[in-house]
């Protein structure tokens, strides 16, 4: 039985994009973080969505192999897609962190992502795109995430409590 696969045309030369790629990412050579940077898709169909994310990321990892996803995060996904000839790898795990994609190229180079809601408000997932590409950001999905001014915060008023409560705190 073969898996299932979705073959993705290459786009025509002249039909111009209607969508531009929201995507940012950390200055090359950043190691810093949970994340190599934030994209922001408009659906959560991944297999319509990746094809413009990997033409574009291509350059970074390289020749583009394989994307591991959290599956509760995206729709039906197939186990492949054919894009421009070339066939990728879709692997989804449940213990994946939510809102992530990473992206594997040749010698093991990746790049995680995080991946923002398509609904989030523009305003905000603006913010947390450009926080997410800083050169040095470590903040962990959920903190970049995070509504509000705490979102910055090394603990959140409910982490600090939960710490002191369980004897973390100092006397």
């Amino acid at each position: 039985m073969s898996s299932p696969t979705t073959l993705v045309p290459p786009p025509a030369a002249a039909e111009p994009s209607h969508h531009t790629l929201r995507l940012r990412l950390k200055p090359k050579g950043s190691v810093a973080g949970y994340v190599d940077g934030a994209w922001w898709p408009r659906s959560r169909d991944l297999a319509a969505e990746l094809p413009p994310l990997l033409a574009v990321l291509a350059i970074r990892p390289g020749t583009i192999e394989r994307v591991t996803y959290n599956l509760a995060t995206w729709t039906s996904v197939p186990r492949r897609l054919v894009i421009e000839g070339r066939t990728i790898r879709l692997e989804g795990f449940r213990s994946q962190p939510p809102h992530t994609v990473t992206v594997a190229g040749q010698g093991r180079q990746r790049l995680t992502l995080l991946t923002l809601p398509p609904d989030m408000a523009t305003a905000d997932a603006h913010d947390v795109l450009m926080r997410a590409a800083q050169r040095d950001n470590d903040q962990s999905p959920d903190a970049l995430l995070a509504p509000g001014p705490d979102a910055d915060a090394e603990f959140p008023d409910s982490a600090t409590q939960r710490w002191e409560a369980d004897g973390g705190g100092t006397r």
